[in-house]
């Protein structure tokens, strides 16, 4: 999302796909509230390229268990058609809708973008580019190019390798291993277990 657009707005998800005939759609989540894919009321759709979020009302919604999806029926798309021309795009709510969390907990949409670093050494081997719920939530990682060059335990000594990494990483989001995670300037730092993350 361009940053006009997120100074205003919260994303709560992406719509992925039609459900059925009748114009409902499959929503893939970035908010943990369950209220904001079950409860009806105002929602904002933003089509791709479009910078300019348009109104719609949330009629329903239920819970796929097991896919980690919404189901969402909207006020005006009333079949197969219509709900295939708003696959892609974002849902969102106004940033003065944000909800309270506790202490510890985060919005999802904060995590994204942030850096992630290795407390051990404050050495930057990527950014958060998702969150995913299983069990406890998984933090997914895009590692640097300049990481994924490291040989094993290389991180201090910058030795290059070919080492073969599958993206994104996954990173349990528990104390243990992201201890710190400072939104003000922009990163967390891991103290992954050995073999969490190639080349350590």
């Amino acid at each position: 999302m361009s940053d006009s657009l997120s100074e205003e707005w919260l994303e709560i998800g992406r719509i992925v796909a039609p459900q059925g005939l009748d114009g409902s759609v499959r929503v893939y989540p970035s908010s943990d509230f369950p209220e904001r894919f079950l409860d009806p009321g105002a929602r904002w759709l933003c089509q791709p390229r479009q910078s300019k979020p348009e109104m719609i009302q949330l009629l329903s919604g239920r819970y796929l268990d097991g896919k980690r999806l919404y189901v969402l029926k909207f006020a005006g798309i009333s079949n197969r058609d219509q709900a295939e021309a708003i696959r892609d795009a974002r849902l969102l709510v106004p940033q003065s809708d944000r909800l309270p969390v506790e202490p510890d907990e985060f919005h999802i949409a904060d995590l994204i973008g942030l850096q992630v670093r290795l407390q051990e050494t404050g050495l930057t081997i990527g950014i958060v580019v998702d969150v995913y719920s299983a069990g406890n939530d998984l933090l997914a990682l895009e590692l640097t190019d300049d990481y994924k060059k490291l040989s094993p335990s290389s991180s201090l000594t910058g030795k290059s390798a070919s080492v073969r990494v599958s993206s994104p990483v996954l990173v349990p989001f528990v104390h243990a291993i992201v201890p710190v995670v400072n939104l003000e300037d922009g990163y967390v730092e891991i103290t992954p277990p050995k073999g969490l993350l190639p080349n350590l």
